[in-house]
């Protein structure tokens, strides 16, 4: 078996990628094309509004993530937190993708939370991109950092040497 040396882990803010959407979505591992009345059925039943990350609130978001990465004792190459979700990058230690994005979407929730946002944060689930090799690490941390303009300057680069 493969060691995975890393993987690419995404999560939504509440709202922001419903299933139905034209960008497509997973359910049970499989991609599913666009179904606006599906997506329209989720608008209906959303019970809190749609989140759009504030400056102040990525920060605030950042500095939680690589403050329990510590407490993990989790590498993070790089992470890109923009309005409408997270991408994080890190190295696959002793924890699961699952525990790894639980703790940080918890970590993050309560940092906020302190500083007083009131509703619902993220989505259910997450993505998970794993990486074999130094090769598909580094592209997928290079994807984080160009995955736009204020993604690059936000997150930190750190490529493995080879």
């Amino acid at each position: 078996m493969q060691k995975v040396l890393g993987y690419m882990l995404t999560w939504t803010a509440y709202g922001n990628w419903l299933q139905g959407d034209r960008r497509k979505y997973a359910e049970n591992g499989q991609i599913l094309d666009l179904n606006p009345s599906l997506e329209n059925k989720n608008k209906e039943n959303m019970r809190f509004t749609k989140v759009s990350l504030t400056t102040t609130q990525r920060e605030i978001i950042k500095k939680a993530i690589y403050e329990e990465s510590v407490e993990l004792n989790q590498k993070i190459y790089t992470v890109a937190i923009r309005e409408s979700h997270i991408h994080l990058v890190a190295e696959c230690n002793f924890i699961s993708a699952g525990s790894a994005v639980s703790h940080y979407k918890n970590v993050a929730r309560l940092a906020v939370e302190n500083n007083g946002f009131v509703g619902r944060l993220w989505t259910k689930g997450f993505s998970v991109r794993y990486c074999f090799d130094k090769d598909q690490l580094n592209t997928i941390i290079r994807y984080v950092n160009n995955h736009n303009k204020i993604a690059r300057s936000e997150s930190r680069q750190l490529y493995v040497g080879g």
